[in-house]
Order: structure tokens, then C-alpha cells, then sequence
């Protein structure tokens, strides 16, 4: 099986992760531009990140016999400076034409402000015109609900965005049903503390079905764990559930979301 990690940060993982993946069977993986760990000042810091998503991680991924694709944005951790931003909107369609750029993402919402909203509704509006897929990263733990809801409102009000082209990740108990109720795909982040363990995510899907999900690792800088997706199909082997159903929510439903894009050949 070729496993896809369709959620991963790559640029803060260590060549030995990547080599543990290739050897667990994750062929594919798809890095969302996301926060560095602090707040850039400059566009330039950002169009040298961007270079990096859509050139240098790329190469040391084939070297390992991973296909990596990107996804570009101005994260919402940074999206307080108007300024900044609409700097940073403004080089963001030159790294989109890249092949390996799959569409605008993670965007979101994180403190869920007034110039996250904005910068949010920007990056809709950019998605939109381009028909580019996008994919949005949901605020944690007490804010989720509220957040994930304005996010799919702010969705809602730009009548050109499919919301079958977008996947809202980092996907909970209390905000599946409803992200699948918009008609948007929905993501299981498994990650230590602050999101999903394997043994929830496998409760999510055994409650919530296979449809228009994808489980994903988010690895990052913090305590993450890059082979996530790996024991997360292991908790369902162990739930004598289906070589199919494994298949199909490690590989054919990310490959179905993302071949909307024709750049995507995983």
C-alpha cells in the first residue's frame, strides 16, 4: 500500500523521518505552508519559505523516494499586520503557478480576530478566482467550534468556492458532522496532546464512515509523530476492520480529494 500523509511539515522534520516513512510505506506527502515557530517581519522571509516549500523540500523528499507536493498561504498566527499580509497576498499567485503547489493552505483562523477573518476572506477570494483547492487548519481545544463554524461561513458567503474542493482539517467529535454537513471534506490529525490519538481517530471514523475523510499527521516542530497515519491504520487492523477500508481512507480518499488538482500525480 502507498500510504499518502497529505498533512505534514516537513521543514521541521529530520532526514531520518523522512527515511522511517519511506520504510513504513508513505510514498506521498503534502506540506501546507504553516507558522515557523515565529512571526516573520518581512515578505521577504516569507518568499524564501515559499522557495523552500516548492523547491528544496521537494528534492530531499525524492531522495528518499517520496513524492512531495505544497500548499501556500500566510498562516493565521500572522495574520495581525494588514500590512505584512497584503504584502505576502501579493507574491502568493507567483508560488501557486509552481507545479508542485497544490492550492491555498493551511488557512484559517487561530485567536479567531477580526484580521484573521480578513485575511481569511483574502485568502477565499484569491482560491476563488484561481480555482485553487484549499485546504484550512481549525483553531484548538476551546475555540474550535466557534472557529470552525466562522471558517465555513466565511467559505460560504464567496458563491465560487465548490465546498467539495475544500478539506477542513484537524477535525473533531463536535465539528465532523457538521463540516460533512457543509459538503466539505474533513481531516483527523492525529497528534499527541492536542489533537486526535490513533484509538480516537479510529473511534471517529467507526462513528462518523469513510466519506470525504482523510487522517493526516500535522508534524511539526512540537511532539508529533510522523508515522501518525501508520499506527493509525494499525489501530483499525487491530479493530478487525478491512485491508479495503484501510486502503481507501489512507490512499483513495486523500488521491480523490486532492487529483482535483492536475498537478497532483500521487
Amino acid at each position: 500500500m502507498r500510504l499518502i500523509d497529505p498533512h505534514i511539515h516537513m521543514v521541521s522534520r529530520t532526514t531520518d523521518d523522512y527515511q522511517a516513512m519511506a520504510l513504513a510505506g508513505i510514498r506521498t506527502v503534502t506540506e501546507p505552508a504553516f507558522w515557523a515557530g515565529f512571526d516573520r517581519r518581512t515578505v521577504h522571509g516569507f518568499a524564501d519559505y515559499f522557495r523552500q516549500l516548492t523547491e528544496a523540500e521537494p528534492a530531499r523528499a525524492a531522495r528518499h523516494g517520496i513524492d512531495h507536493y505544497c500548499w501556500i498561504c500566510m498562516n493565521p498566527k500572522e495574520a495581525e499586520d494588514q500590512a505584512l499580509a497584503s504584502e505576502v497576498l501579493s507574491i502568493i499567485p507567483s508560488f501557486l503557478d509552481h507545479p508542485r503547489a497544490l492550492g491555498i493552505g493551511e488557512i484559517g483562523l487561530n485567536r479567531n480576530t477580526r484580521s484573521e477573518v480578513r485575511v481569511l476572506e483574502q485568502h477565499i477570494e484569491l482560491a476563488a478566482a484561481r480555482s485553487e483547492l484549499v485546504l484550512v487548519h481549525t483553531p484548538h481545544l476551546e475555540d474550535k467550534r466557534k472557529g470552525t463554524r466562522l471558517i465555513m461561513d466565511v467559505i460560504r458567503n464567496e458563491p465560487r468556492i465548490d465546498p467539495g474542493r475544500v478539506i477542513i482539517d484537524h477535525g473533531e467529535e463536535h465539528t465532523v458532522p457538521e463540516i460533512k454537513a457543509r459538503g466539505h471534506w474533513v481531516g483527523l490529525t492525529v497528534y499527541p496532546t492536542t489533537k486526535c490519538s490513533p484509538a480516537r481517530a479510529a473511534d471517529l471514523i467507526e462513528r462518523t464512515g469513510v466519506e470525504r475523510i482523510w487522517v493526516n499527521s500535522a508534524a511539526d516542530w512540537g511532539s508529533s509523530d510522523p508515522l501518525a497515519t501508520i499506527k493509525t491504520a494499525q489501530e483499525l487492523r487491530r479493530r478487525r476492520h478491512p485491508e479495503e477500508l484501510i486502503q481507501r481512507i489512507f490512499c483513495d480518499n486523500p488521491r480523490a480529494f486532492l487529483t482535483q488538482s492536475s498537478k497532483f500525480r500521487g
